[in-house]
């Protein structure tokens, strides 16, 4: 908050809740990794469900901010649309603000799926597989919420008819965290990948004969 003094106080309660938001949800995302790369990180991943829920009820406050402080409850102006004073109708003024909320619209209702979801009764209820493969797709959440974040960090207020404000501070913290995620997700999938492979049998010299003289 104190550090976008220079910021209406809508805009500083609407960054300082989205930004925890990503923070929150962020965290989550790396401790599966962790987990896979330190055991001593496996006694953290009962928390991975607390802080995605609490992230995305997070982002359900950053929704109300913009709804009632920003566009005012004219819906369509989440949409990049403006009343043109002259014409008395609806202009498309920002492209890229339109494009941004509908990501963010389908992130938040894709993060309260899983937030309704991330207990021990969905998982009885959808059985074990069915919840798992819904719960996986976290990450498809995750890489929405990138694409949503990083307009609103590097692109937005860059149109012909503003004027151009001082960098986000938060630029190159939201990257550190985005490369974080990436590099321990990677590092994650390469152990288990080396150890799956490592663990298969190695075929008989019997059978690597018949290999080499059987055509595939």
């Amino acid at each position: 908050m104190e550090s976008r003094a220079e910021w209406s106080g809508m805009h500083r309660w609407n960054r300082a809740v989205g930004d925890m938001s990503l923070v929150l949800i962020g965290l989550s995302m790396t401790i599966g990794p962790l987990a896979r790369l330190l055991t001593v990180f496996r006694t953290a991943v009962p928390w991975r469900r607390e802080l995605g829920i609490y992230g995305v009820l997070l982002a359900v406050i950053h929704t109300v901010i913009i709804l009632a402080g920003w566009v005012e409850w004219d819906l369509i102006r989440l949409f990049g649309y403006e009343l043109h004073p002259v014409t008395n109708r609806y202009v498309m003024f920002q492209h890229g603000f339109g494009l941004a909320n509908v990501i963010g619209i389908v992130a938040l209702v894709y993060g309260i799926v899983l937030a309704l979801t991330s207990n021990d009764w969905s998982q009885r209820l959808l059985s074990g597989s069915v919840w798992k493969f819904l719960q996986q797709s976290a990450y498809v959440l995750w890489m929405l919420i990138i694409i949503h974040t990083a307009y609103f960090m590097y692109l937005h207020f860059q149109d012909f008819h503003r004027s151009v404000p001082e960098p986000n501070w938060a630029q190159i913290p939201f990257a550190g965290l985005v490369a974080l995620v990436i590099l321990l997700q990677s590092a994650a999938f390469l152990k288990t990948w080396r150890s799956k492979r490592g663990s298969r049998p190695r075929p008989t010299s019997w059978k690597r004969k018949v290999e080499a003289v059987e055509p595939l």
